[in-house]
């Protein structure tokens, strides 16, 4: 038996203390041993006062701050800030009737979300163009990003904005409202839910369902599938090929340019499977962020399973108010690149995520424009395959330029792959990552399995035996742990 004697008490409580303090270099995110840890503990609790909605709301928003605090530090004060101005703000805006009043506040609201957001995240960004044009040499202010500020801005703006327009009404409490604004399985990367659809289920605060508590762990176990097992795994190569493309055959990029875009898919939609079944656990519907959207046959349908959060938002608070496609089709075409240009630069300070915005922009611009002759061709099966092709080929391009650091490295891999092309490569890499292939051909391969049953799978989850559930989740952990890399991987989106 140990003598506790000997046990340096003051040692442990530091190193506790240590680990629950926030270090900048390793932020708690879903994938993180602490998180789970903390969250067991906190579900317990949970479940004993969701039935008592003031003690639930506070002990959840305490939760959440911490989440934040650990992920992004002192900026939590930041985000405590923005949820009581827009909360109060909004409330003024619907207390007065008069048109340019209401405007004001509207204004001002918006004002002091984006310019909060350009500061943190584009001031280098405007800086380095101005200091480029005028030749100067460019110090970079020593600015960092607080985590998530791209989403809770983008939640706080739709709050306000459907004040305004009367789809909804402000809400009463601010306790309410930073509940809402901090929660913690979207605050980070995502998805983008809205107060209108949200406020609701706060309000009426139903317990969660055997279907959701159990429906959210299976998404919760394919959600940490897809990042820690395939995502992770698949990065590995492509890190190396992206870092040092001119060392690479043409049929070695293409695999990487591929290999990204299973990776950004595995590691988002890993991340939206976690945030939306942590939800459900909680009692929470956070909605659908992704729908299988490789199997999209056109470039429209993609941005409509792609991110579907960032979509709608782009589309309702964007696009729309631009003017849509009400104003005939240049005018269209012109909503259409505005915003996928903006959409591209809110993904990231840098020139290649405009480009990758722009590209993405033109691609919506011709589909609409060929409509009217697409609408002719007969939908047989070599057509949609055709389709799908092409739509699968320029989506994978255009993660050429999301993916690579500066656009040297995008037009190296870009020719690289137009010049360097070689099939008598592509045995030679199959043999050598056997492994990566096999993984890449099932991600997929899993697109392509009818939602249906998808649907049934989660069905017969929820309803099996604990032992079931038990096994099954001793495989995740498994699995997680055999492909595990050395060091935790953040997700790809919390940087933005």
């Amino acid at each position: 038996m140990p003598d506790l004697s000997q046990i340096d008490l003051a040692g442990v409580w530091q190193r506790v203390l240590s680990m629950l303090s926030y270090t900048p270099d390793e932020p708690m995110m879903f994938n993180s041993g602490l998180f789970w840890v903390l969250f067991i503990i906190f579900i317990a609790v949970y479940a004993q006062l969701k039935s008592r909605r003031t003690q639930m709301m506070v002990f959840v928003i305490a939760f959440s701050l911490y989440f934040f605090y650990k992920s992004s530090g002192w900026f939590l004060l930041l985000l405590v800030a923005t949820s009581a101005i827009d909360w109060w703000i909004a409330r003024r805006l619907a207390a007065v009737e008069e048109r340019n009043t209401r405007r004001w506040w509207l204004a001002l609201s918006l004002v002091l979300s984006l310019s909060t957001l350009v500061f943190f995240k584009y001031s280098n960004f405007f800086l380095w163009n101005f200091s480029a044009l005028v030749g100067n040499n460019f110090q970079p202010l020593d600015l960092l990003l607080p985590v998530g500020i791209s989403f809770y801005t983008f939640r706080t703006i739709s709050y306000v904005v459907d004040v305004y327009k009367g789809k909804m009404q402000p809400v009463d409490s601010y306790l309410d409202y930073l509940f809402f604004l901090s929660f913690f399985p979207c605050l980070v990367a995502g998805p983008i839910v809205r107060a209108v659809n949200f406020m609701p289920q706060l309000s009426e605060n139903k317990p969660a369902s055997r279907e959701m508590i159990y429906g959210g762990l299976w998404l919760v176990l394919l959600g940490m599938l897809k990042k820690a097992v395939c995502a992770d795994y698949i990065a590995q190569y492509n890190d190396i090929a992206f870092g040092t493309p001119g060392g690479y055959s043409g049929v070695e990029l293409l695999m990487a340019v591929l290999g990204y875009t299973m990776q950004i898919y595995c590691d988002f939609s890993g991340y939206s499977d976690i945030a939306i079944g942590l939800g459900a656990i909680m009692g929470f519907d956070l909605g659908i962020n992704f729908d299988f959207p490789y199997r999209s046959l056109n470039v429209t349908e993609f941005w409509r399973r792609w991110h579907i959060s960032l979509s709608l938002w782009l589309r309702d608070y964007l696009y729309i108010p631009l003017g849509g496609n009400r104003k005939g089709k240049p005018r269209q075409y012109f909503n259409l690149m505005v915003t996928m240009l903006l959409g591209g630069l809110w993904h990231g300070a840098a020139w290649t995520f405009v480009v990758w915005g722009a590209g993405h922009g033109v691609a919506l611009c011709v589909h609409k424009l060929c409509m009217p002759r697409l609408k002719r061709i007969p939908d047989t099966w070599p057509v949609k395959c055709a389709s799908w092709l092409l739509t699968f080929g320029v989506v994978s391009l255009l993660w050429i330029f999301f993916r690579a650091d500066t656009f040297q490295t995008a037009w190296e891999v870009l020719r690289g792959i137009f010049t360097r092309f070689d099939l008598a490569y592509l045995p030679v890499f199959i043999d050598k990552r056997l492994v990566w292939c096999a993984m890449m051909a099932v991600v997929l391969g899993l697109h392509f399995v009818p939602r249906s049953v998808w649907d049934q799978l989660r069905d017969r989850f929820v309803t099996s035996w604990w032992i079931v559930k038990l096994l099954i989740l001793i495989v995740v952990v498994q699995l997680i742990l055999q492909f595990a890399s050395a060091d935790i991987q953040p997700f790809l989106y919390s940087q933005f």
